[in-house]
């Protein structure tokens, strides 16, 4: 029954037909809408809540399908309770494919995060879904051309739907969906990944399968692509490659992914080959549906009957939130869970709970990540201090153990795109499971690299992209790039340094190499001495990191000498059980060079002005609560 009717559907002549894709992406186990971290419900994330809005958008059309684009498995405690605590036995349904398998999803495609459990526990967790599961680039071995490819899943999948007319004639039509990822899967999980998996340039798949899904039948072909939408121009095997994907020939409709961002929307404003009055990128309808379940993806296409055959007239695309901000920055819910998702997950949510609730330890100072970003922070240092622990005990009395031993980590929550609730805050008193993945949200594994002094500047640079460009003597300017992942941004312990954002960045904010002759790390010291450049160091850092870096690393200096499958918050549990009451204090590590007459403005949670009489050795005023819910703070250089 039609509530509403959408105007393409009410537009639609006898030979046309209105079809509505509708879209959610990077879910990251987020079914119930619970912050797991902080333990209390939230209205701005959740499958159950954007189910209410699948169930209105459904309702407005004849003719719907439903798609997920990837990252469903991995990102929140339900899903590392999951992959970790509890795993998968035979005949086990996760209760993200549960929920899915509930909302009657038509096909769903796997992003990067997916590989993060390893192979076994991906293929068991999917095993059990009611919808077709995809992947074009996701290859057992690499073929002469992307169609000789061997693959771990089907690159795509037809749909056999039935769709009514203008005149409410059903008509069967064909709707190929293409599977894409992030070719970087390969070095984001070498450790898991090697020798199993290959990855192909998802532009250069995409171009080769589309005429392929044609010759099999397709009326319309939608590219289902876990990838952002980064620069205009083609590279091959770049991760951001929806705009290159959007100019294919032969593509209806692209939906988007991976970067957690929505389109469209003003975040994307100002670029030439955007329409966001209409939601297209050079043309072609296209959708991101943000991230957690906060947005529903709709892209509603006008289809007309031609020789036996569907092509697009037209097309509207949007994205609609669960959530909105009120005057005073907090959410405002807009619609409530869905209770047959919920009951779907309901048995994985509250064991779940049980895990994290359980006690671990005791802390006698508050743990926030407020200040991560621009000073000394005890919330990840404790990381640094629990990560070189465990390596020292690895490498003892190897060839690598005498070696002077550092540990880089980085702040996880310090607010982004998710929003002025995404930081850190444990008060004094008793920590919890939860607490531990508060601080570390990923399931990252232990790693450990031999380097140089020289590989440690270049690393620092690339952390040192963080910060706008600014200049000496000028008041209240904007202090961190937006377009900078927090994640990226290392701290190293055992060393001491400065960062001079008055100098142009090394690297760009996604690590490449900008300009060689610049740099903003001063004064950096080892044991209170300038650094050796050609010295060698034991570095404690993740599987991530590791991978990364050393792809990074051209000169080949960079090698991992141990690794491990424990977590570092296996890790972090064991430095916390023993060294608990905790009684941290920020370590003199890191700071900015000092620039007098120079002042700087930065976004961080409203509730950091309580622990501003705590700050050590910077200056930081309260400027304002602002209404998009964070609070603006000023830095004194």
């Amino acid at each position: 029954m039609l509530t509403a009717p959408h105007l393409f559907s009410a537009g639609a002549t006898g030979t046309q037909a209105h079809l509505r894709i509708l879209q959610t992406t990077d879910l990251h186990a987020h079914v119930y809408p619970f912050d797991y971290y902080q333990d209390h419900e939230v209205d701005t994330a959740g499958l159950a809540r954007t189910a209410a809005l699948i169930a209105s958008a459904r309702a407005e059309v004849a003719n719907s399908i439903l798609l997920d684009n990837g990252d469903l498995l991995h990102g929140s405690a339900l899903g590392d309770y999951m992959a970790y605590d509890r795993g998968l036995r035979d005949g086990d349904l996760h209760p993200v494919i549960a929920a899915m398998n509930a909302l009657r999803f038509d096909a769903a495609n796997v992003g990067n995060h997916e590989f993060n459990f390893g192979l076994p526990f991906l293929m068991a967790a999917l095993g059990r879904a009611a919808f077709p599961v995809i992947s074009a680039n996701a290859l057992t071995q690499v073929g002469a051309d992307a169609r000789r490819d061997a693959r771990l899943l089907p690159p795509y999948v037809i749909l056999d739907r039935m769709i009514r007319d203008g005149r409410g004639v059903r008509h069967p039509i064909r709707i190929g969906v293409l599977g894409l990822l992030p070719p970087q899967i390969v070095t984001w999980d070498e450790g898991l990944l090697r020798g199993r998996i290959q990855s192909r340039c998802m532009v250069q798949t995409a171009a080769a399968l589309i005429p392929e899904i044609r010759e099999a039948g397709a009326d319309i072909v939608v590219v289902l692509a876990h990838t952002g939408i980064g620069a205009v121009a083609y590279r091959e095997g770049m991760e951001n490659a929806a705009q290159p994907l959007a100019r294919l020939p032969g593509v209806d409709a692209l939906i988007t992914g991976h970067t957690h961002m929505v389109f469209p929307s003003p975040q994307f404003s100002g670029v030439d080959t955007f329409d966001l009055q209409r939601g297209r990128i050079s043309g072609t309808p296209a959708v991101m549906a943000g991230f957690w379940g906060s947005h529903l993806g709709l892209i509603d296409l006008v289809l007309d009957r031609d020789g036996g055959r569907w092509r697009v007239l037209d097309s509207q695309s949007m994205a609609r939130p669960i959530a909105v901000q009120g005057r005073d920055g907090d959410a405002i819910g807009l619609v409530r869970s869905v209770p047959a998702v919920t009951r779907a997950a309901r048995g994985g949510h509250e064991a779940t709970l049980d895990y994290m609730r359980s006690a671990v330890g005791e802390t006698q100072v508050p743990l926030h990540s407020y200040f991560a970003v621009i000073k000394d922070c005890p919330s990840v240092q404790i990381i640094c201090q629990a990560q070189a622990r465990f390596v020292a005990q690895q490498l003892a009395g190897t060839e690598h153990g005498a070696l002077p031993l550092l540990s880089a980590a980085a702040p996880f929550k310090v607010g982004g795109w998710a929003g002025p609730q995404n930081y850190t805050h444990i008060p004094v008193g008793p920590l919890y499971q939860r607490n531990l993945a508060d601080l570390y949200c990923f399931p990252n594994t232990i790693s450990a690299l031999r380097l140089t002094g020289a590989d440690v500047v270049e690393w620092l640079e690339r952390s040192a992209s963080a910060f706008c460009q600014v200049t000496l003597g000028v008041q209240d300017q904007v202090l961190l790039n937006d377009g900078f992942p927090s994640y990226n941004f290392d701290v190293i312990a055992g060393l001491t340094y400065e960062i001079d954002p008055t100098k142009p960045a090394r690297y760009s904010v996604t690590g490449q190499l900008v300009d060689a002759r610049q740099g903003r790390i001063r004064n950096l010291c080892h044991a209170g001495q300038p650094i050796d450049v050609t010295a060698e160091f034991i570095l404690a850092t993740n599987n991530y990191r590791a991978s990364t870096q050393g792809a990074l690393n051209t000169a080949g200096t960079i090698r991992e000498v141990f690794s491990a499958t424990s977590t570092i918050r296996n890790i972090l549990l064991n430095e916390v059980s023993q060294a608990s009451p905790l009684a941290l204090k920020p370590v003199a590590n890191w700071r900015f060079v000092a620039m007098p007459d120079t002042s700087f403005v930065f976004e961080t949670s409203p509730l950091a002005a309580a622990f501003l009489p705590e700050l050590q050795g910077v200056r930081v005023d309260h400027v304002m609560n602002c209404p998009n819910g964070f609070g603006r703070y000023r830095l004194w250089g």
